[in-house]
């Protein structure tokens, strides 16, 4: 498969910015692909688009599907499996905040939990205990927060998000 100049760019900067949010390049680049296709595609179609090496592409897409963001389908006639993602926007944007809490907000929040809940807790010294309760109610909220937006439907969702604006100036004026 070759990528139009379009989705090539699209394709390398998806991979740039998975290195800036903590994913290896590749595995946004194959995330990016299967996202621009609109098809499911195979390893050695991924392989050969992308110019990386055949065991690179498997570790990148078993990666992703723990991330459920890819997943396997058969196609009649050709034996090997295809991978594809999701296709509806709003619904990766879900799964990408729903994995990225499960992985990193709910084990900070235990963790956090835990040190309030320690003995030696006690003997931290005043500020390093406001420090941790603070941040326990912030990732709380967070979470909370992140919660409700995934149950959201997309239009509820975007009209949210227009309103962001406007809620920060309303927010302002009260404060004023």
């Amino acid at each position: 498969m070759e990528l139009k100049p379009v989705a090539k760019r699209f394709v390398l900067h998806w991979g740039e910015m998975g290195s800036t949010w903590g994913v290896n390049r590749t595995v946004a680049q194959i995330h990016a692909l299967l996202f621009i296709a609109g098809r499911p595609l195979n390893a050695d179609d991924i392989t050969e688009t992308l110019g990386v090496a055949r065991s690179n592409v498997s570790m990148s897409l078993r990666e992703l599907a723990n991330w459920n963001l890819v997943k396997t389908v058969h196609l009649l006639g050709d034996r090997r499996e295809h991978f594809e993602t999701i296709a509806d926007v709003w619904e990766l944007f879900r799964t990408i905040v729903r994995e990225r809490k499960a992985r990193e907000f709910d084990p900070t929040i235990a963790v956090l939990r835990e040190c309030l809940a320690s003995p030696e807790f006690a003997a931290e010294d005043g500020v390093s205990q406001v420090r941790i309760k603070e941040t326990l109610a912030l990732m709380e909220s967070l979470s909370t927060w992140a919660g409700e937006m995934i149950r959201l439907d997309a239009p509820t969702l975007m009209k949210l998000i227009k309103m962001g604006a406007k809620v920060q100036q309303f927010v302002r004026k009260g404060e004023s």
